[in-house]
C-alpha cells in the first residue's frame, strides 16, 4: 500500500482536468446570443453528445463513489435497480417524450401550465427547485469529501473549490459548455472506473473467479435472494424503487429533459434515451463489481483498509493507497468529473425553471432577449452559490446515497404523480394532486425520521401515496375541462 501524500503528479493531473473543464467554459463563452442558445444550445446538438451528457448528469459523485460504497457494506441490490432502465425507457418514449417534441418545450413543466394551469406548474416548479439544491449540496459534498480524505485539505476549502470551478464555466457557456464539458467528464469518470476495477482483479489472488466467491459466500452476491424488506436493500426493492425513480429522473426531471429537448428533433430524443439506458447498465454494472471486489480485496488482505471506514470512504481510500501515483490522480479527477458534470447540470436547469416557469410567467413588461440572457448567467451564478452553502449541509448528514435519496425522495415522487395523472387520465386533477401532496410529504418525512424503513423506499413511497390520493379525488371529484391532446388517448392531435 502507498502511505504517501497525494504528490506533485497527481496534483498535476488534477490541475490539467479542472483547466480544461475551465477552458472549454471560455471557448463557448459569448456564442450564446438567446436563451434557447443559452439554455438549449439552439437545440442543435448530436444525439451521442446529449446521451452522454444526460448519463453524466444523472451519475453524479453520489453514483460514482457511493455505489461501490453502498455494495461493500450491503449487496449487490442496487445493480437489479440499475437493470430498471432499459424496462422504464420505452415507457419514457412513449409516455413523455412526443409531448415535449409537440409542444416545444424549454422545460417539461410547461406541460403541466398547459395540463392544469400556472398554479399547478408554480408547484412542481418550486418542488423541484427544492429537491435539486439539495441535491446539487451533495453531489459538491462528494468531491470534496474525497478531495479531504486523501490530501488533508479541510472540507470546507474542498466544497468552496468545486462549487465556484462548475459555478464559473457554466455561468459562461451555459447549455452547450455543459454538454460537452460532460463528454469530457465521462470520458474520465469511466476510464477511471475501469482503471480501479482490473487494477482489484489484479490485487486479489485468484481475480475475478475469487472475488465473486468472496462476494457470494458473504451475502454481497444476492442475486438469487427477492425476498421482500422494509428495512434492507433487496432486489425487489432496488428494482421497485428505481423503475420510477427513472421515470422521473429520464421523464419528467429538468436536468434530463433539458438535454434531450437539445436533440434536433424527436429522433435524436430517442436514440438518446435507448443508448443512454445501455451506458448505465453497463457503467453502474462496472461500480457494482468495484464494490464487490473491494470486499474481496478487504477479506482477502485484512488490515489494508481500515477497521470501521464508512462504505462511501472505501473508493477513494484504495485509490490513494493501492494505486501509483498518477493513476490515483487520474482517478480522483474522475471524482471530481462525476460531481462536476451534476453540478454543472444542476444550476443550468436551476436558472432556466426560475426564468421560464416563474419570471417570464410573472412579468409585467416585455424583456430582451440580452436583458434575459444577462439574468440567465446571474441567476447561474447564485445557484452555484446557493448548492456550495447547501453542502455543508449536507456533509452533517452521512451517506451520500442515503443523503441523495432523502432529498429526491421527499420531494419528486410527487412531480411524477402529477405528470402521469396529466398524461394517464382525463378525470385528474390539480386540487386532487394537492390532496396527495398534503398526506405524501408529511408521511414521508415520518418515515424517514421515525422509523427503520430503508432509504431506497423513500422515493416510492411519496409517489404512491400521492397518486393513490388523487386518484381517489378524481373519481368522486374529476376535473370538468380537458384538452384531450394533451393525454396517451388523443396523444395524435394537436395541443
Amino acid at each position: 500500500m502507498n502511505e504517501n501524500a497525494f504528490g506533485l503528479v497527481n496534483y498535476l493531473v488534477l490541475g490539467v482536468y479542472l483547466a480544461v473543464m475551465v477552458s472549454v467554459g471560455v471557448v463557448t463563452a459569448g456564442r450564446q446570443k438567446t436563451t434557447r442558445d443559452f439554455f438549449l444550445a439552439g437545440r442543435n446538438m448530436p444525439w451521442w453528445a446529449v446521451a452522454v451528457s444526460v448519463f453524466a448528469t444523472i451519475t453524479s459523485a453520489i453514483t460514482y463513489i457511493g455505489v461501490p460504497g453502498l455494495v461493500y457494506s450491503e449487496n449487490i441490490s442496487t445493480y437489479a435497480g440499475i437493470l430498471m432502465m432499459p424496462v422504464a425507457a420505452p415507457f419514457i418514449i412513449f409516455l413523455f417524450l412526443p409531448f415535449y417534441q409537440r409542444l416545444n418545450v424549454t422545460t417539461s413543466y410547461e406541460y403541466i401550465l398547459r395540463r392544469f394551469g400556472a398554479p399547478a406548474r408554480y408547484c412542481v416548479s418550486a418542488l423541484f427547485l427544492c429537491a435539486r439544491l439539495g441535491w446539487l449540496g451533495t453531489v459538491i459534498y462528494a468531491p470534496a469529501l474525497a478531495l479531504s480524505a486523501v490530501t488533508g485539505i479541510p472540507l470546507w476549502f474542498g466544497i468552496l473549490c468545486m462549487g465556484l470551478l462548475a459555478t464559473f464555466y457554466t455561468a459562461l457557456g451555459g447549455l452547450a459548455a455543459v454538454i460537452w464539458t460532460d463528454v469530457c467528464q465521462f470520458v474520465v469518470l469511466v476510464g477511471g472506473a475501469v482503471i480501479v476495477a482490473v487494477t482489484l482483479v489484479m490485487n486479489v489472488p485468484g481475480g475475478l473467479r475469487e472475488i465473486l466467491s468472496v462476494s457470494a459466500a458473504q451475502g454481497r452476491l444476492n442475486l438469487g435472494d427477492w425476498h421482500f424488506s422494509l428495512t434492507h436493500m433487496t432486489l425487489s426493492a432496488a428494482a421497485i424503487s428505481y423503475f420510477f425513480q427513472f421515470m422521473h429522473d429520464y421523464g419528467v426531471d429538468q436536468m434530463t429533459v433539458q438535454r434531450l429537448m437539445a436533440g434536433r428533433n424527436l429522433a435524436a430524443m430517442i436514440r438518446a434515451t435507448v443508448v443512454n439506458a445501455l451506458i448505465s447498465v453497463f457503467v453502474v454494472g462496472m461500480l457494482n463489481f468495484i464494490g464487490l471486489a473491494l470486499f474481496a480485496y478487504d477479506q482477502t488482505w485484512p488490515g489494508l483498509l481500515p477497521d470501521g471506514i464508512r462504505g462511501d470512504q472505501v473508493f477513494p481510500y484504495y485509490v490513494m493507497h493501492a494505486l501509483p501515483r498518477g493513476l490515483s490522480g487520474l482517478i480522483i479527477a474522475g471524482i471530481f468529473a462525476a460531481a462536476m458534470s451534476s453540478m454543472d447540470s444542476g444550476i443550468n436547469c436551476l436558472s432556466t425553471v426560475v426564468i421560464n416557469d416563474f419570471v417570464r410567467p410573472l412579468r409585467r413588461t416585455a424583456a430582451t432577449e440580452a436583458r434575459d440572457l444577462r439574468l440567465a448567467r446571474i441567476l447561474t451564478l447564485v445557484f452555484g452559490t446557493l448548492a456550495t452553502v447547501v453542502a455543508f449541509f449536507a456533509s452533517s448528514i452521512g451517506d451520500l446515497v442515503k443523503t441523495s435519496q432523502t432529498f429526491l425522495g421527499l420531494f419528486t415522487g410527487p412531480v411524477l404523480a402529477l405528470f402521469l395523472l396529466g398524461i394517464l387520465t382525463k378525470r385528474g386533477s390539480f386540487a386532487g394532486w394537492i390532496a396527495g401532496v398534503s398526506v405524501a410529504l408529511p408521511t414521508t418525512l415520518w418515515v424517514q425520521r421515525a422509523t427503520a424503513v430503508h432509504f431506497v423506499y423513500y422515493f416510492p413511497i411519496s409517489f404512491l401515496i400521492t397518486i393513490a390520493v388523487a386518484a381517489a379525488v378524481a373519481v368522486f371529484f374529476p376535473t370538468k375541462k380537458v384538452n384531450p391532446a394533451l393525454t396517451i388517448w388523443h396523444s395524435e392531435k394537436t395541443a
